[in-house]
């Protein structure tokens, strides 16, 4: 399978189908899913990042139960915006969790979406460290989600 545009995947997506956000990390990996008129990212859930089959079963049953049409993945590019080591790993990664799931996926830009979300629970929630590495992974990805869905073009609907 190959990976699409934002626009491109929007435009296979059926009406009310959400969009999944992953932000991909070493060690876990990041959730957040998009209301049905995919307008809201909301954090979903944080999974230890294990094999990739594992990983295949579970977005599968997530997609499943939600009714997930899509993949919006998180890519770290440089901060010159270019296409580094960490950027073709999340590039493979998502080409292979996209094949074996069946699920169409496009690469979003995130960079510094870790720091920013950091930086918020510092300032604005007063978390400590450990409640803030509980909770950063989902919300990079629905900060990477969110800022995906603020560029698709909405329908405007009559009041």
């Amino acid at each position: 399978m190959t990976l699409l545009t934002l626009p491109q995947l929007a435009a296979t997506l059926p009406r009310h189908a959400r969009l999944l956000g992953i932000d991909p990390g070493r060690k876990q990996v990041g959730l957040a899913l998009s209301d049905v008129s995919r307008m809201v990212a909301s954090p979903f859930q944080t999974v230890k990042r294990g094999k990739l089959g594992q990983m295949v079963t579970f977005i599968r049953a997530v997609a499943q139960e939600h009714e997930v049409a899509g993949l919006v993945v998180g890519v770290p590019l440089s901060l010159d915006g270019s296409f580094g080591p960490a950027a073709q790993a999340s590039r493979d990664w998502t080409l292979e969790l996209s094949a074996q799931t069946g699920l169409p996926a496009c690469l979003w830009d995130e960079r510094l979406s870790s720091s920013a979300v950091n930086r918020m629970l510092i300032q604005e929630a007063d978390l400590s460290r450990a409640r803030r590495a509980e909770a950063v992974d989902k919300l990079a990805a629905a900060y990477i989600l969110q800022a995906a869905l603020d560029s698709l073009p909405g329908e405007l609907t009559p009041f």
